[in-house]
């Protein structure tokens, strides 16, 4: 009789718990002030002139027939997100990019299949 009282407690207070625990939280919507928002776009688009002023860059702009100041102003129509994630891939789309993390990210890839190898028994012979 006990066990079946303290099993109904128990179901009760999990279902009150859970009904608790899935209550929205009070949320505050409000807008970004323009200064806190204006610093960090404005020097992801100081790196994105920066680059526009790459003679290449430049070259390549004007054989599909855009000026690289068109460029700048299709650039500004962007959202804040878009310019960032932009800016934050200027390295990889330039020539001659930084090639160090693919070759990092092989590396790994090839001591993670030796070592799986080597525990599962395989032996792994260099020639």
């Amino acid at each position: 009789m006990q066990n079946k009282t303290f099993t109904k407690l128990l179901a009760l207070y999990l279902v009150f718990t859970l009904f608790l625990l899935t209550l929205p939280s009070q949320g505050w919507a409000m807008f970004v002030p323009a200064s806190r928002a204006a610093p960090a776009r404005q020097a992801d688009l100081g790196a994105i002139q920066k680059t526009l002023e790459s003679s290449v860059v430049k070259q390549r702009l004007m054989d599909f027939g855009l000026s690289p100041e068109d460029a700048l102003a299709r650039i500004n129509m962007l959202s804040d997100e878009q310019t960032h994630t932009l800016a934050a891939n200027l390295d990889s789309l330039q020539a001659g990019a930084d090639g160090v993390g693919a070759l990092v990210f092989l590396l790994v890839v090839a001591i993670i299949v030796v070592v799986v190898l080597e525990a599962t028994g395989h032996h792994v012979i260099f020639r």
